[in-house]
């Protein structure tokens, strides 16, 4: 499905795919992904390879020791998490660096682990999962490149993004989960990741999935992700609310949530 026409005739840019992420998703889809080929192309670019190794070293990951190649991190870490790691570095360098954009990565970054890791447990396309994760909240930075010096008056005045959305309406005609999923879309990320963003502000808001939605099991692990990190007092009820719409075991998305979020507690205490 092509990029929404409005989105063309409002004149709002969606970012195309950096070409080492075009060759690296190639790398992904491949029945036998070839490790060596994969590092030696995220290191054939330098700066992409600093910003991968600063992650893989941050106490997001809590590796006990300093990680010095692409290599290594790919053998400590493994591939869906340093592709998710090269896919966040590669979306946060086509868009301005900028204070008000921080929370968004950083959110991101914790996000796609959660995400992308609950995947792996739950049976879910972990990588759909982790780059659903990583491209939530991007619509926010196009709409920044877009308006820079309006956007951030926005996002100071909107308490939740069911509030941020009605003001990006009246401001653009369009909203940050469209333009994210546009982005996802241009980027060649699978349709559950798509979709997963384009509703993601809805359905944490509602609780509920829209009737036409399909391939929920993504956007429901977005929607645990959003409690655990923004609502931990609500993650039974989220769990108990989502799951079922999903048709995943309430018993099994809890389970991985607490096993995950026990995991980013430990990586957290062994990064310090």
């Amino acid at each position: 499905m092509p990029v929404d026409p409005q989105l063309r005739t409002l004149e709002i840019e969606i970012p195309t795919q950096p070409e080492v992420l075009v060759k690296l998703s190639l790398l992904m889809a491949a029945e036998d992904i070839d490790l060596l080929a994969m590092s030696a192309l995220v290191e054939s670019d330098m700066a992409l390879a600093a910003a991968v190794l600063k992650a893989v070293n941050s106490s997001l990951y809590g590796l006990r020791g300093k990680v010095q190649t692409v290599h290594q991190a790919l053998t400590y870490l493994g591939m869906r998490e340093v592709s998710g790691i090269t896919f966040e570095m590669g979306l946060r360098a086509a868009f301005p660096p900028t204070a008000e954009l921080d929370p968004v990565w950083r959110r991101a970054s914790e996000r796609g682990v959660i995400m992308g890791r609950m995947g792996q447990m739950l049976g879910v396309d972990p990588w759909a999962a982790h780059s659903a994760g990583l491209f939530e909240e991007c619509g926010k930075a196009v709409l920044y490149r877009h308006a820079p010096a309006h956007y951030p008056a926005m996002l100071r005045a909107a308490t939740r993004d069911v509030e941020l959305i009605e003001l990006e309406h009246r401001a653009f005609g369009v909203s940050h989960d469209a333009l994210g999923a546009a982005l996802c879309e241009s980027w060649g990320l699978a349709a559950a990741a798509v979709a997963s963003v384009r509703y993601h502000v809805e359905v944490q808001d509602t609780l509920l999935m829209p009737e036409a939605m399909q391939r929920r099991g993504v956007s429901a692990i977005s929607t645990v992700a959003w409690a655990m990190l923004q609502q931990p007092d609500l993650l039974e009820q989220v769990v108990h609310e989502i799951s079922p719409q999903a048709s995943l075991d309430e018993t099994l998305v809890l389970r991985a949530a607490r096993r995950v979020g026990e995991q980013l507690q430990q990586a957290q205490e062994h990064g310090r």
